[in-house]
This record gives C-alpha cells, sequence and structure tokens, in this order.
C-alpha cells in the first residue's frame, strides 16, 4: 500500500513529469506526420474507386481502427523485427522510439484516411463542375475550390484525432519509452506517492489538451471565416450553412472504435 496522501507532492512531481513533455509531444508530432502522409495514400483508392488497392485500404482502416492500439505496439515492436529479418534488415538496434512513432503513425493514419475522404466527398460536386465550366483546370479546381472547404470541414475532426493521439500515447512506457506516464509510473513507484503522481500527470495532460484545442479551433474560425455575416441580410444564409456542415462533421464517422469493410 503507497504512502499516505500529501498534496505538496503533486507540486514537487510537476517539473520531474513536464520534463518528459518532450518526448510526449515528439511521439505526437512524429505519428501526426506518419499519419497524414499514410492517411492521403490510403483515402486515394477510395477515393479514385481503384479496384485491387481500394480493397486493401479498407482492410487496412478496418484492421487498425477495429484492434487495440497496446496490441499493435506489441505486434510491430515485437514482430515486425522478426519479419524484416527474414529479407536480411537488422532492427535489433533501432530505437524503441522508431517503432512507437511508426506504430501510432499506421493507427492514426487509418482514421485520417477516413476524415480525408468524408471531408473531401462532402464539398459539392455542383462546384467542381461550375468550376469545370469557367475553365479550370482539375488541379485549379481542386486546390481553388475544393481543398479549403474540405480543410474546414476536416479541422474539428483532426481536433479530435490529436487530443485522442495525446492521451493514446499514455501506452508508450509499456514498451519501455519515459514519456510522462512512464516518469509518473517511476516516480510512484519511488515515492509510494502514486495517486499524487497521477493526479499531476492528470493536470499536464488537460493544460496540454486544452492549449491544442484552442489553437485547434482558431485555425477552424479562420478556415471557416468566409461564413460568418457581413450583414444582417446574410443571417438566414449563415445558420442555414452552419447547419449542414456540423451535419457533414457529424456524419464523418471516423471516431475511435469500430471496424468497417
Amino acid at each position: 500500500m503507497g504512502a499516505p496522501f500529501d498534496f505538496s507532492f503533486v507540486f514537487s512531481f510537476f517539473p520531474k513529469l513536464a520534463s518528459t513533455l518532450g518526448i510526449t509531444l515528439l511521439i505526437v508530432a512524429g505519428s501526426l506526420v506518419v499519419g497524414m502522409i499514410v492517411g492521403f495514400l490510403i483515402a486515394l483508392p477510395r477515393l479514385y474507386r481503384i479496384p485491387a488497392l481500394r480493397t486493401f485500404s479498407q482492410v487496412y482502416v478496418s484492421f487498425f481502427r477495429g484492434t487495440p492500439i497496446l496490441i499493435q505496439l506489441f505486434l510491430f515492436y515485437y514482430g515486425l523485427p522478426e519479419i524484416l529479418k527474414l529479407i536480411g534488415i537488422d532492427m535489433s538496434k533501432a530505437p524503441v522510439l522508431v517503432f512507437v512513432i511508426l506504430t501510432y503513425g499506421l493507427h492514426t493514419g487509418a482514421f485520417m484516411s477516413e476524415m480525408i475522404r468524408a471531408s473531401v466527398m462532402a464539398v459539392d460536386r455542383g462546384q467542381l463542375e461550375a468550376a469545370y465550366a469557367v475553365g479550370m483546370t482539375g488541379r485549379q479546381a481542386f486546390t481553388r475550390i475544393v481543398l479549403p472547404q474540405a480543410l474546414a470541414i476536416a479541422v474539428p475532426v483532426f481536433s479530435n484525432l490529436v487530443i485522442a493521439l495525446l492521451k493514446d500515447t499514455s501506452l508508450a512506457f509499456t514498451l519501455g519509452v519515459m514519456e510522462m506516464t512512464g516518469k509518473a509510473q517511476t516516480l510512484g513507484s519511488v515515492t509510494q506517492h502514486f495517486i499524487e503522481s497521477y493526479i499531476a500527470l492528470a493536470l499536464i495532460y488537460l493544460v496540454v489538451s486544452f492549449t491544442l484545442e484552442k489553437m485547434l479551433k482558431a485555425a477552424e474560425v479562420r478556415l471557416l471565416r468566409h461564413e460568418l455575416p457581413d450583414t444582417p441580410s446574410r443571417t438566414g444564409f449563415r445558420i442555414h450553412k452552419k447547419g449542414s456542415y456540423r451535419r457533414v462533421v457529424a456524419g464523418i464517422g471516423t471516431e475511435k472504435g469500430g471496424a468497417e469493410l
């Protein structure tokens, strides 16, 4: 049983836990970069309906959305080096952080692909036809018409993914990565003040999540600034657009959990 509760330990744990915040944010940033690249590549076959690749992308998304991230960490950390040995690649000396970022990146890529696909498909097809009618090329229509609207639709879902990823990094300590949760576990074991260490950890996660949420909310407002009313006469149009926009976001379905084939 742990030592008696002492709230002063919460304050003493803050700087010690904050020293590992960089590792946590590195995992988040690296995973987002890998996830966006993978998500874009996985979304393309489903957007353009490429038969064989479309099936592969569906299986990929179903696997990473339908299995726990902890199992994926173990599979990639213990299984990937053994598979690569068969083709003469030795990853036994690779830093564990590489496997962690790779796993989180591939996991995030499945949700990113659904976000990208749903955001692009949510843009009215008639706008593309109008762009072609006035002489725009496919590239111009995508960058000027589709991309700005798709980004605005995707930001709220992207915000949820970033916050979920931040919280999921707490499982990286199971592979020996000394991020914030691993540090909290160590501090609790050394001092026997487990409750205090986890309270401090929860408060740090809360502050970081709140900061990220506000930053992404500001980006969302900026991307949606064209929907804000300039005059009272536009109020009715704005309300209609906002309702439609919220329904699209709610229907994207990239929440954590659930496999889809």
